[in-house]
């Protein structure tokens, strides 16, 4: 909050895993106003993690990675635990899915309009990015 000129907003992206997301997003926006309440902040938690949101987009990523080229996404993918462990189980022999390798491409090929009907704290996402950028304030959940 130092830095000049100050940010206009934040968004804050955090993995759930087990806690509930609502709470955990609510808990972060609280301490935010609390200590910066001049700066906007957003604060979404990805159910279960983030890459759930990849399962639910997932035909985008077909045919990338060694994932097969008829790759459907999972039903309801934010109840996985462990979608880390489903990419990987769809990888090649030997491969597995790596963060570091993979999550820059895989954000950038997922289906965005799958992610955000499959995966309802991507919406969430969505719909906060969105107010950020057009300087509107986002219904609080």
């Amino acid at each position: 909050m130092a830095r000049t000129p100050r940010p206009t907003g934040v968004i804050v992206l955090l993995d759930a895993d087990d806690d509930c997301a609502v709470t955990l997003a609510r808990q972060l926006r609280d301490h935010a106003a609390a200590t910066h309440r001049h700066v906007p902040l957003f604060a979404v938690a990805a159910v279960r993690e983030f890459e759930a949101w990849f399962l639910a987009g997932a035909r985008g990523l077909a045919g990338r990675a060694g994932l097969p080229t008829d790759l459907a996404p999972p039903p309801h993918p934010e109840t996985i635990r462990g979608a880390k462990e489903w990419l990987s189980s769809r990888m090649p022999r030997g491969t597995t899915y790596q963060e570091t390798a993979h999550q820059p491409s895989f954000a950038q090929r997922f289906d965005l309009d799958a992610a955000r009907s499959g995966a309802p704290s991507f919406d969430k996402f969505c719909r906060d990015f969105e107010s950020l950028l057009t300087d509107r304030q986002a219904p609080r959940a």
